[in-house]
């Protein structure tokens, strides 16, 4: 066996805000396996200031990854426990090389076109009037779950916007997710979280930053609104902490990407943990291509959480791949009948 790695650099249709900032690129890395004349694809999505693995390190362990690809997927997987988007673009390599077509991965009613996975429309920060359009754009193409990013703008506004979709949809209608990316001052947050009750909301994400547990588990507590986890499961590695994070915590959901958490292995860890301390959990991709998109959709349709998930980037750049991905009222269906355009030779 074989194995290469790649760069590659995603352009953004249009800038894309978080509390972090805002975003015009994304950087991203294939592995490409060749085996009996075979190839597989496996994408490593890292993201420069969230990861992890953002480290000066990265591409040294890429290399040494695959001059040691001979070791195997699971061997690797523990050697790489600190490069958890590596641990993902090995084991999708490895079930991409090992399947009938390279993008084929997990053969079910999903990708036969039969059955689909509802997901959320995914609104972006920016300033009020785009985030009304985007708003507008998503409700009319079907979505029956909004997922809003807040805490950059003006909060004032931010409650505005909310306004805005409840007057025209009840929370039957159209459930709201909001996600702060841990925007929310420590000792506000309560009373924001308070404010956004009115909007009946799904739950919060992330509300203040990660690494402020006694903070998170207080709010976990004491909040109205249901609280979910996502930066704060990153970097927590072996699974005893995983289950001490969550006793503590106490929080309703965890949101789970692969790229962050160890890939499958990682993400089927978080799962366990969840379920046996009934805590609700879905799962969403980390702006990765539509070649990692595909693998954590396929995936995830295997493991029936009826939630929307949150699997709806593959339209955000100008240069990704063409693929048999396609949102559809609010949901994510696989058309068998469109082909993959991608080349497996990098210049």
């Amino acid at each position: 066996m074989k194995a290469t790695y790649h760069k590659y650099i995603l352009n953004f249709k249009r800038p894309s805000g978080t509390s972090r900032g805002v975003m015009n690129t994304k950087e991203t890395w294939f592995i490409i396996l060749e085996q009996d004349g075979k190839k597989g694809i496996g994408e490593c999505g890292i993201l420069r200031g969230l990861s992890i693995d953002d480290r000066p390190d990265y591409e040294e362990k890429l290399q040494w990854t695959c001059a040691n690809i001979h070791l195997g997927k699971d061997l690797l997987w523990e050697a790489l426990l600190e490069f958890p988007s590596i641990q993902f673009g090995v084991e999708m390599a490895f079930q991409s090389v090992a399947s009938e077509t390279p993008f084929l991965l997990f053969p079910s009613e999903f990708t036969d076109g039969k059955k689909s996975m509802e997901i959320n429309g995914l609104v972006w920060m920016g300033d009020e009037a785009f985030m009304k359009e985007q708003i507008e754009e998503k409700l009319a193409e079907g979505f029956r779950c909004i997922k809003l990013k807040i805490g950059a703008i003006d909060f004032d506004k931010e409650l505005h916007l909310l306004r805005f979709i409840r007057r025209h949809f009840t929370p039957e209608q159209v459930e709201i997710r909001v996600d702060a990316n841990g925007a929310f001052n420590l000792d506000l947050a309560l009373n924001k979280i308070t404010q956004l009750t009115e909007f009946e909301l799904h739950s919060i994400e992330q509300p203040v930053a990660k690494n402020n547990t006694n903070t998170m588990a207080e709010l976990c507590k004491l909040s109205p609104l249901p609280i979910a986890l996502d930066e704060e499961l990153i970097g927590v590695f072996n699974e005893e902490d995983k289950e001490k994070l969550l006793v503590k915590i106490k929080p309703k959901y965890i949101i789970l990407k692969p790229s962050f958490v160890g890939g499958y292995r990682g993400t089927q860890q978080w799962i366990s943990v969840a379920e046996k301390h009934k805590i609700g959990w879905w799962i969403t991709s980390a702006l990765e291509s539509n070649i990692g998109l595909n693998a954590i959709a396929q995936w995830t349709f295997l493991q029936r959480n009826l939630m929307p998930q949150g699997l709806g980037t593959g339209g955000l750049y100008t240069n990704n791949f063409d693929c048999p991905l396609v949102v559809l009222d609010g949901e994510l269906w696989y058309e068998k009948k469109l082909k993959w355009e991608f080349d497996f030779e990098f210049k």
